[in-house]
């Protein structure tokens, strides 16, 4: 046995049991630890990693040039394989571990994943071969202490479980396979010198060896642990967060294979000191005998709560059962894992950093994704077209600095309203009563059940109009006038204006 499984053996005793029955255990729990540094990475003076041309070293050598290089290899995948097969464009990506290698899996609809054969990436054919389980239908549901709760079932949304391992393989093979580009497995970023014309981008393998490369642009797809995003953003790079935590895992007593949970809670709030939250669970078959399961919580990047994986797992093992219990042959295949974020936007338009000179971020790196689902996926498969198409032609015409590289990126008008919504399911023991997140949110299940069926399809696709967001907070206002005392609660003075700024932006702008 490791000694760091053996480290957690009391304090985390579920989670060390379960851990202790995966393969490749010990690596996953240092993985989440390595996340989990985050919260403390918060909290440090913020790391120089972009630096100007005069920092380099007059005697490095540089290992390769390149259009773009990619820092990280998940997400990146998709957007590189379009810019190395469509656009011709010479890339390079690397990541500190396994590139195509994803902590997460992903559900979605396949009418928004076909945007990826629309743009040339792959067939349909190839869409189909990852696509592990489509099923009837969703539903969400939010606890009521009476069992009166509104379950509120919606078609063709989140509704094909993707394998996200093999999806990343495929967009991999077609980098490879691109003249002149390149993937390298097991190598950290450590920093960037900006030129007027270039950047240099500095790495280190895993035995400490140094290169340096050079390329017209770098694209941090790092994540939330970007030290870019960091930067960039003066040490707030998120102003939400959702911990997520979750296995692969077979052996279920009474699953349902033809259904999506969505979203589902199973009581009220914690309210202890420093954990106040709303659980929410999700889940959804996958592949054969398979069923992935979500815990997770949405809470504001600076609250006091605990938001460490490693106490959410042993909460998700704990409390496991109440939401679908494990029967005898139960096993757990791998565990799901990330700190999925989010960003309020206090503006007309977009006012968190995505850009520099020669340097652009994408995914959970650019915190532009779905408040509601919280995942970078999504975001990237409804925007790629513009993503690449924009990219290309700035390179083509030579506009690579901060003014330019910024307008391209996946911020919605729509979603960023949105977000402000997210703010009432984040739980605060201070003012909020044990179960205001499941009787608020199950009022928003009647509204939307009383509502036309696209009504809800927009909503969990992160295709809702502003007239019928407007509809529905007026009908919610009515059934349910608490809300009102909610949003002074939750937004305040600052965060109402900036909910109205957002909202003016989203009526003005064009619709992409």
């Amino acid at each position: 046995m490791s000694l760091l499984l053996e480290s957690i053996k009391q304090s985390k005793p579920y989670l060390y049991k379960a851990f202790s029955s995966i393969e490749d255990g010990e690596q996953h729990l240092h993985n989440i630890i390595e996340l989990d540094r985050y919260w403390e990475r918060l909290k440090q003076p913020v790391q120089k990693v972009i630096l100007p041309s005069g920092d380099l070293p007059k005697d490095v050598v540089i290992s390769g040039e390149y259009d773009l290089i990619y820092a990280g290899g998940t997400l990146s995948l998709l957007h590189a394989a379009v810019m190395a097969g469509k656009y011709g464009r010479k890339v390079m990506i690397f990541d500190r571990k396994t590139p195509a290698k994803s902590t997460r899996d992903w559900n979605i609809s396949r009418k928004e994943l076909l945007n990826l054969s629309a743009i040339g990436l792959f067939t349909e054919s190839e869409i189909d071969s990852v696509i592990v389980r489509q099923y009837k239908n969703g539903w969400v549901e939010f606890y009521q202490p009476d069992g009166s709760q509104k379950r509120l079932v919606m078609d063709s949304v989140l509704d094909c479980a993707v394998d996200a391992d093999k999806l990343l393989g495929l967009a991999k093979k077609k980098v490879q396979a691109a003249s002149g580009s390149t993937i390298i497995a097991g190598s950290n970023f450590l920093c960037c010198y900006q030129f007027d014309n270039h950047i240099v981008v500095k790495i280190e393998d895993h035995q400490g060896k140094k290169f340096y490369y050079r390329a017209k642009v770098l694209v941090d797809v790092m994540g939330i642990l970007s030290p870019i995003a960091m930067q960039l953003n003066e040490g707030s790079p998120q102003t939400h967060v959702c911990p997520t935590v979750g296995t692969i895992a077979s052996g279920f007593d009474d699953i349902d294979f033809e259904t999506g949970e969505i979203l589902a809670t199973t009581g009220p709030a914690e309210t202890a000191p420093g954990k106040g939250r709303q659980l929410i669970w999700e889940g959804f078959p996958a592949e054969g005998e398979k069923y992935i399961t979500y815990l997770f919580f949405y809470d504001e990047a600076d609250s006091p709560n605990d938001k460490s994986l490693l106490a959410l797992f042993e909460t998700y093992f704990r409390i496991l059962p109440e939401y679908k219990k494990p029967g005898n042959v139960f096993m757990i295949h791998r565990p799901v894992y990330g700190i999925i974020p989010a960003y309020c936007h206090d503006g007309f338009d977009r006012t968190r950093e995505i850009a520099d000179d020669h340097i652009i971020l994408f995914g959970d790196a650019a915190s532009l994704g779905s408040p509601l689902t919280f995942c970078g996926f999504g975001s990237m498969v409804r925007n790629l077209y513009h993503l690449t198409g924009d990219l290309d032609r700035a390179l083509s015409d030579n506009n690579l600095s901060k003014k330019h590289l910024e307008k391209i990126s996946a911020y919605e008008p729509n979603v960023a309203s949105m977000a402000n919504l997210m703010k009432y399911m984040c739980f605060n023991a201070a003012t909020d009563d044990p179960n205001f997140v499941n009787d608020l949110m199950n009022e928003v299940m009647i509204v939307l059940d009383d509502l036309p069926l696209h009504y809800r399809q927009a909503m969990f696709r992160d295709e809702m109009k502003i007239e019928e967001l407007a509809i529905i907070m007026l009908r919610l206002g009515w059934r349910y006038p608490k809300v009102l005392m909610a949003t002074w609660e939750k937004l305040g003075v600052q965060g109402s204006l900036g909910f109205l700024k957002n909202i003016v932006g989203w009526a003005f702008s064009p619709v992409r």
